[in-house]
């Protein structure tokens, strides 16, 4: 019989950055794996080394996690096997399998949080057209010290967000994480693709659960959508863009050289589909982060190539809709993101001519916190989350 995770121990986020593979993005990954999803260092530094490509990555985790297994290693065996689909492309028969293996093995060895007359955290799914979006609910003990609606990015699955909810839970506030379009099961199992107007997914989970003054957390590309949804729903309150995101396609182009990203716009302006993919098609033999990303690209985006899924990330751009945002925003960046210059945030800034108030927090590399998205040290980043909260909520005049 499985052991399950003692749930009286007290709550621990991972801190910490390490060098483990010379690519930045499978370098990335395996500090993701190891801060947020439940794998150890001494199992990773094992196999780090050998990951070259995305065959090498589904091989190397797939390994770990039948070792875990093996060792009634729950935990460790969840993580390998959730991130061997990662690197996994459309068309992998093991892309849903380890997928819905992770996933049963995560509510199997959890199963106390979610489970009993009164689960520490609750479990709903909330109809959206054709699918149903899984929510996660959780209330503090004591006086509530605000709502917050909290969801991933590109390439998010929400349950590895589990313990940053049990975390803002303990700090005061009452959460619900929730998983939309191209995200986890809801596109895997579910097979409802990405959409730019985030703002009716949040429209349904808010209607779900009758929410008003809410603060929104988007974290990766989800600061781009969470801002988007808080132009067009006033229920939004406040804004937290965990992670700078202007615009998608200029992120992606902007990871290139100056002379590759004037050549691709004007390959664009003219339309110019066979050069890009071309172009696109060399570099992805060259640069696993660039195969990676026009792959689950065109998965998650519906794109048939690389030049199709470049026009579909144009459609998330905030600049449109940006004048609209008119809550309290703050936006958190790193100073060592493989995937975004934070050095954007400044044209981001000039987008948002209406907001209330707007904060910018740089962590960087003296903090464990320079990776995308902080990964490394999510305490630290959850901590000014909650404070930055808590003041706007006071109407603090240092804030404002």
């Amino acid at each position: 019989m499985m052991k399950k995770y003692d749930t009286t121990k007290p709550l621990v986020l991972k801190k910490g950055v390490y060098q483990l593979n010379d690519e930045s993005n499978f370098n990335y990954q395996l500090n993701r794996v190891i801060n947020w999803d439940g794998g150890r260092l001494e199992d990773v530094v094992t196999v780090a080394g050998k990951i070259h490509n995305s065959a090498d990555w589904k091989r190397a985790m797939i390994t770990l996690g039948n070792r875990a297994m093996k060792e009634g290693r729950t935990e460790n065996a969840i993580a390998y096997y959730r991130m061997s689909e990662f690197f996994m492309y459309d068309g992998d028969p093991d892309k849903k399998k380890y997928y819905e293996r992770a996933t049963k093995l995560f509510y199997q060895y959890y199963a106390d949080f979610f489970e009993g007359d009164h689960p520490r955290v609750r479990r709903y799914e909330v109809p959206y057209r054709n699918v149903k979006l899984p929510v996660m609910h959780v209330v503090p003990e004591g006086k509530s010290k605000g709502t917050i609606l909290i969801h991933g990015g590109n390439d998010s699955y929400f349950e590895e967000f589990l313990f940053t909810v049990l975390y803002m839970q303990e700090k005061g506030y009452e959460v619900y994480m929730f998983e939309g379009p191209g995200q986890g099961g809801v596109m895997r199992v579910q097979g409802m693709h990405f959409t730019h107007e985030w703002e009716k997914p949040v429209k349904a989970v808010l209607d779900y659960f009758h929410l008003d003054d809410v603060t929104i957390i988007g974290i990766s590309l989800g600061g781009y959508l969470a801002p988007r949804a808080a132009a067009f729903d006033k229920r939004i309150h406040r804004v937290v863009a965990w992670s700078v995101f202007p615009c998608f396609q200029d992120v992606i182009v902007g990871m290139q050289k100056p002379a590759i990203q004037k050549l691709f716009y004007l390959l664009m302006g003219l339309h110019a589909r066979p050069l890009i993919n071309y172009v696109f098609g060399k570099k992805a033999k060259k640069e696993p982060v660039i195969d990676w990303g026009i792959k689950h690209g065109c998965y998650a985006y519906e794109a048939k190539d690389a030049y199709g899924y470049a026009r579909k990330l144009k459609l998330y751009d905030l600049e449109p809709v940006a004048d609209r945002i008119t809550q309290d925003m703050l936006i958190v960046g790193a100073n060592q993101d493989h995937f975004i210059d934070y050095r954007m945030v400044g044209r981001e800034i000039n987008m948002l001519k209406n907001v209330k108030s707007l904060t910018f927090r740089l962590f960087t590399d003296k903090e464990d916190a320079q990776n995308h998205c902080n990964v490394g040290n999510g305490k630290l980043v959850i901590d000014t989350i909650c404070n930055w909260i808590e003041q706007i909520s006071a109407g603090d005049p240092n804030v404002r």
